[in-house]
């Protein structure tokens, strides 16, 4: 790449956030290799359940009907039950169309089951072809194949309220030390330094915590390789990773296990923690006079030798290969990849997610703005714990990341039980 940045800058002209509530009701039924009917609307399957972002997916599904081309039913299903009955839509008699959800390694595991619906003639249409060369490679099944239409990309950082720090008076740090220091002015303000929300169904927001404790000291390449099981989780490489989240266990708040992560960002809303480690997403749920108050500042860097990384998922659409309304299908995600669909959900939602559609606008506020130069700085950008793995993988994290947060000094054992389990996802 002659000019790193401008690459970067192409590769993230694409990566994503999406989310929506209301449980389906009998679309899905017992595993058979039936295909859906070919009459009536299109089903649209939604994990997008904050209000406002289920808000911009009602706006989304409105101007797409006033398109007089199909009609579309959307579902909207809450996130956590969305990512444990997925495979249980895709494999059904009746499945849903088409899904919210991940591309890469989480839409390629899905596709090797030949789950999806093959979307090359879709990629082939002068709308996508602009699509940057990272985006076309993200949404293409280790088989070769196309399989999922980007729609948004965000990113994750240490978010805060400045209105908070400018009370407390601290400010963001600058390095792992710095950081440190915050989390000892925050606690002697009586103040729990870090939110985590990985209680209820959310025990997944903690892998943020092993992600990017491993792209700062492993690096990006090597956590990727662990996350294909080319690595051990009981190597010693895991193991400095919690060795350096032990330092900052003292600062979590104590109640970080028993609440969801909607409960810790009512938490940092409301002045009652510091900081979190959250993606744009949480701002979904936040009073709308609240978002120019919120900022965020990059995770601190601990090894400045490492290559700095950066979590920058994309959100999208993939289509169920059991489909019978396949003209409908297509029709609906050929919409969902253009600009105008992609303008429509940003001013609906929050509006601190990017489009990966290159000619898109982004709401163009200041925190979308740092946001934006904050990921195009990385020299590499991974995806999430599970989207970088696989959604079967996730489970084993959840497990052991919550043991490790109960009874840290078990961590040896923590390690090998996880590396045991992740044996058997790999090995499947």
């Amino acid at each position: 790449m002659s000019n790193p940045h401008t690459s970067r800058r192409r590769f993230l002209a694409g990566l994503g956030a999406t989310g929506t509530a209301a449980l389906l009701s009998g679309c899905v039924t017992s595993t058979s290799s039936s295909k859906s009917s070919s009459d009536g609307a299109v089903t649209l399957q939604s994990n997008v359940s904050a209000p406002q972002a289920k808000a911009a997916m009602e706006d989304l599904v409105a101007a797409y009907g006033k398109k007089g081309t199909g009609d579309v039913n959307l579902n909207t299903v809450a996130a956590e039950t969305f990512r444990t009955q997925l495979p249980t839509y895709l494999t059904s008699a009746n499945p849903p169309d088409v899904y919210t959800w991940y591309p890469g390694s989480v839409a390629d595991a899905y596709a090797k089951k030949n789950l999806l619906l093959g979307l090359d003639d879709l990629w082939g249409s002068s709308e996508l072809k602009g699509y940057s060369k990272a985006l076309h490679s993200l949404c293409t099944s280790s088989s070769g194949k196309k399989v999922f239409v980007p729609a948004t990309y965000y990113w994750w950082g240490m978010f805060y309220r400045k209105s908070n720090f400018a009370k407390w008076g601290v400010s963001e740090p600058k390095s792992w030390d710095d950081f440190l220091d915050l989390c000892d002015k925050l606690k002697s303000k009586g103040v729990a330094p870090i939110g985590l929300g990985a209680g209820g169904n959310t025990a997944w927001v903690a892998s943020a915590w092993f992600d990017y404790l491993d792209i700062r000291i492993n690096g990006a390449v090597y956590h990727r390789e662990l996350l294909a099981g080319k690595h051990r989780f009981d190597d010693p490489e895991v193991r400095k990773v919690f060795d350096r989240w032990q330092e900052v266990l003292p600062y979590f708040d104590p109640n970080g296990t028993a609440g969801a992560f909607q409960d810790a960002t009512t938490a940092l809303l409301n002045g009652r923690s510091g900081m979190m480690l959250i993606g744009t997403f949480f701002a979904d749920a936040a009073p709308k006079d609240a978002l120019d108050d919120i900022d965020f500042f990059r995770f601190p860097i601990i090894d400045p030798k490492v290559p700095l990384a950066e979590e920058a998922p994309t959100d999208g659409y993939f289509a169920s290969a059991r489909t019978g309304r396949k003209d409908g299908v297509l029709d609906l995600l050929g919409y969902l990849a253009t600009a105008e669909a992609q303008e429509i959900y940003i001013k609906g939602s929050s509006g601190t997610v990017l489009p990966c559609h290159p000619d898109a606008k982004d709401s163009g506020t200041p925190l979308v703005q740092k946001g934006r130069k904050h990921i195009e700085e990385a020299a590499e950008i991974t995806q999430f714990f599970n989207r970088d793995s696989s959604d079967a993988l996730q489970p084993t994290a959840d497990t052991a990341l919550t043991k490790f947060l109960a009874k840290p000094k078990e961590i040896g054992s923590i390690l090998t039980d996880w590396q045991r389990e992740a044996e058997k996802i790999w090995n499947a």
